[in-house]
């Protein structure tokens, strides 16, 4: 079978990237049942399947490249390929789907979040199946043959018991991702607060986050990759997560659960089909209820946390999902 993936960074992604770490995890996941996988991401991707594609690099990581251009390039040259498949499996968001009636193999998308209603009639008009990764994400236009929520890998996410006394954030710096409302929330608590991603508004940063980073109360980190990304984690009282957006799904809070952190977030998207209340984290709506809930965070048990996240978000799982998913659409093939 094909996964085509996306191109902004490698699969799996150096330190951002989360569509290319979900659809490397599954690719891994898919080898190690012995399914014959053909990659298509960036070519300097590390996968145990084979890898195939165009792109030299993520054209994230390449200001010389245009991302249009090499995700068209990209998009072509895997349905070029697709009748030596069986299935077509895309993480690649609308873009295959305008020319999926060159798909000569049967197509299942993976829609990991809408960029806006603009692109729905890409969805509606395609021929492919449909996997929603949140039930709170699926649109009334489309018809779905599963929801399969992300699985992360466990060996990279040790549990850690002890925690710490700080809160974390973990996620792009922008308005969507409420970094500011996170500052707010550690603030009134009395506790400091790490933030690590992406600067993804530079604007928002500059005038709403920055000027609170001390290195003490505040600190900002950049961008963490996956060698760190436990270690801040684990090390971390709770994560807060005040989203500001529906979010489809929210890898960084499934994350935090798996090392045992509790997670404080806003009851939106798809946090309260993800979030255990009491087990995993607790919900809020207001920057008070948050706080609140930070002062409750020490109660919830950071092993049954854990043993909640591998239940539930354990890669073994995801793959499982996405087989039923393949198998159901090869026996009607």
């Amino acid at each position: 079978m094909a996964l085509l993936g996306p191109v902004a960074w490698r699969t799996p992604p150096r330190h951002y990237g989360p569509w290319e770490l979900v659809t490397g995890l599954l690719a891994e996941g898919l080898v190690a049942r012995g399914v014959d996988v053909t990659l298509f991401a960036t070519l300097d991707s590390i996968t145990a399947g084979s890898l195939d594609g165009v792109c030299p690099a993520g054209y994230a990581e390449d200001p010389s490249m245009d991302g249009r251009v090499w995700e068209a390039m990209h998009v072509a040259h895997a349905l070029g390929r697709s009748g030596e498949f069986d299935l077509v499996h895309n993480h690649l968001d609308w873009l295959p789907l305008a020319f999926a009636g060159h798909c000569r193999a049967p197509m299942v998308t993976t829609v990991h979040g809408f960029s806006g209603a603009g692109i729905l009639p890409a969805y509606a008009r395609a021929r492919s199946a449909y996997v929603s990764i949140s039930d709170s994400d699926r649109s009334d236009r489309l018809d779905y043959v599963a929801t399969v929520h992300h699985g992360v890998d466990l060996s990279l996410l040790p549990f850690d018991p002890r925690g710490g006394p700080g809160l974390v954030v973990f996620g792009r710096i922008h308005p969507d991702k409420g970094t500011a409302t996170a500052i707010e929330i550690a603030r009134r608590a009395g506790l400091p607060l790490t933030i690590c991603g992406i600067v993804q508004d530079r604007r928002y940063f500059d005038e709403e986050v920055a000027p609170h980073v001390d290195g003490e109360r505040v600190r900002f980190l950049g961008s963490v990759g996956p060698e760190r990304r436990a270690e801040i984690l684990g090390g971390s009282l709770a994560l807060l997560h005040p989203i500001a957006f529906d979010e489809p799904f929210g890898l960084s809070v499934v994350e935090s659960m798996a090392c045992g952190t509790p997670v404080i977030a806003y009851r939106r998207g798809s946090m309260p089909e993800v979030v255990d209340p009491g087990v995993t984290g607790l919900l809020a709506d207001t920057v008070e209820e948050a706080v609140s809930a930070v002062a409750r965070a020490g109660a919830i048990d950071r092993a049954d946390c854990r043993a909640q996240a591998e239940r539930r978000f354990g890669v073994d799982r995801m793959v499982d999902d996405y087989l039923q998913v393949y198998r159901s659409m090869l026996g009607r093939k």
